[in-house]
């Protein structure tokens, strides 16, 4: 299990976020918790030293004597390998925290599409698995495979879904098929879906759902593959 702890001078935001990482954890199906909060750094620290935490989620500016930079510096004394994670209004302080070996920032205001890419990426971090990069266009652009939850085609455009942002570059199915992740899988005329990121399968409408609350229909004529894969995933 992943420990994450949580620190923000604002006692509204602590509920908020952790509202949001549980709602993450139990959405995606990710062994984690959110094992401590406070506003206090103080009491941060005192926690820490007694407790296994893999990831700290600390806001930059808090109300206190320590900022939440120089509480990353103490946890940095007696935890090497923890994940930090900064929260801020103004990312300028960001530049600051550099050689905390940050892994994300997040800007505030934060919203739950914004804080599920950061837990899914520190989660393929934790595992190991190494990431897939896909080319989608003439300019090199590459996106993140593990990131797309699906590929829409619309007009002469592809439109690569991600729980933060969409891509679009003009391509088709049958250039792009060849070189996807063996995950990717064609459920529809206009769509190809990644498998690894399916949260639910409802048959009657024959309809996919993401964790973003996104969705994909299965056309009548990639149903019985698609039924056929869900089945070696574990996921019908």
């Amino acid at each position: 299990m992943l420990n994450f702890v949580i620190c923000d001078d604002n006692q509204n935001m602590l509920s908020k976020l952790s509202k949001m990482f549980d709602t993450i954890f139990i959405s995606n199906n990710i062994d984690a918790s959110i094992v401590f909060q406070s506003t206090n750094p103080e009491e941060i620290l005192d926690f820490t030293k007694f407790h296994s935490v893999d990831v700290f989620i600390l806001d930059i500016q808090l109300k206190s004597k320590m900022s939440g930079i120089e509480l990353a510096e103490k946890i940095r004394e007696f935890n090497k390998s923890c994940y930090i994670i900064f929260t801020t209004g103004h990312l300028e302080y960001s530049l600051l925290a550099y050689k905390l070996k940050t892994f994300d920032y997040l800007a505030k205001p934060i919203t739950i599409e914004r804080l599920e890419e950061t837990v899914l990426r520190l989660v393929s971090d934790v595992n190991g698995q190494p990431k897939k990069y896909i080319r989608i266009d003439s300019k090199n652009t590459l996106v993140d495979a593990n990131e797309v939850l699906y590929i829409k085609r619309e007009g002469m455009k592809l439109i690569y879904h991600t729980p933060s942002r969409n891509y679009e570059a003009y391509s088709s199915f049958a250039k792009m098929e060849g070189v996807l992740p063996k995950n990717f899988v064609r459920c529809h005329k206009s769509f190809i879906i990644n498998m690894n990121k399916i949260i639910h399968v409802e048959p009657i409408s024959c309809t996919v759902y993401f964790s973003d609350n996104s969705s994909c229909e299965i056309g009548p004529k990639y149903k019985k593959t698609i039924l056929e894969v869900l089945n070696s995933y574990g996921n019908a």
